[in-house]
């Protein structure tokens, strides 16, 4: 016959394991929420000055080198 033991268990340690359950998956829907942001938002003038121009590997790609003379604002 089968022995049931009951052991205690406190409610930090519960939330913690549901914690470490979640945090992958949290992790990889905001890396993902994040990147599609920036997709989305890459054609507005002020995400390509402050954030995408300044990135190490691509930032000259989204550097503007348009003369002021012919920017219309």
């Amino acid at each position: 016959m089968t022995r049931f033991t009951f052991r205690s268990q406190s409610p930090l340690s519960a939330n913690t394991t549901v914690a470490k359950r979640w945090a992958l998956s949290a992790g990889i829907w905001g890396i993902g929420a994040g990147t599609a942001a920036l997709f989305i938002l890459s054609v507005t003038p002020l995400v390509k000055r402050e954030f995408l121009s300044k990135l190490p590997v691509m930032g000259s790609y989204y550097a503007d080198n348009t003369p002021a003379s012919d920017k219309p604002f």
